[in-house]
């Protein structure tokens, strides 16, 4: 068991070493006068868990034990840094699940506004 134990800590070692800030931005892109950087929200997560059980069965000897761990990574793109002869912006990329809940919000809105319409003219309050 140790010998996994030391092959998940090497593991999480390696994956620690590669979750920088660079992560976050993009290589620069020179297009005419314009540097383009584009920038990321890089996120990552790890876990570790070990346990031993009761006692072991007779014939194994050594108590019931066991380990595991896990771990991921997701990058949301935020937008990019543009830089001109006249400055330093920020352009925000469009974010479609903002955008979905807006329209599903606006639908809502006149559907509520479309029944108070109908019970005001039919005369019920």
């Amino acid at each position: 068991m140790s010998m996994s134990l030391n092959k998940l800590f090497e593991s999480v070692d390696k994956a620690r070493d590669t979750a920088q800030w660079q992560a976050a931005f993009g290589q620069p892109h020179v297009v005419g006068d314009k540097t383009l950087i584009p920038v990321a929200q890089a996120t990552y997560g790890f876990g570790l868990g070990f346990g031993s059980g009761g006692e072991a069965p007779e014939e194994e000897g050594e108590p019931a034990g066991g380990a595991g761990g896990g771990g991921g990574a997701s990058a949301k793109p935020l937008g990019v840094i543009v830089v001109t002869p006249e400055g330093v912006c920020f352009e925000e990329t469009m974010d479609s699940a903002k955008i979905a809940l807006s329209g599903m919000a606006l639908v809502a809105f006149i559907a509520f506004q479309f029944a108070k319409t109908v019970r005001v003219i039919s005369g019920r309050k």
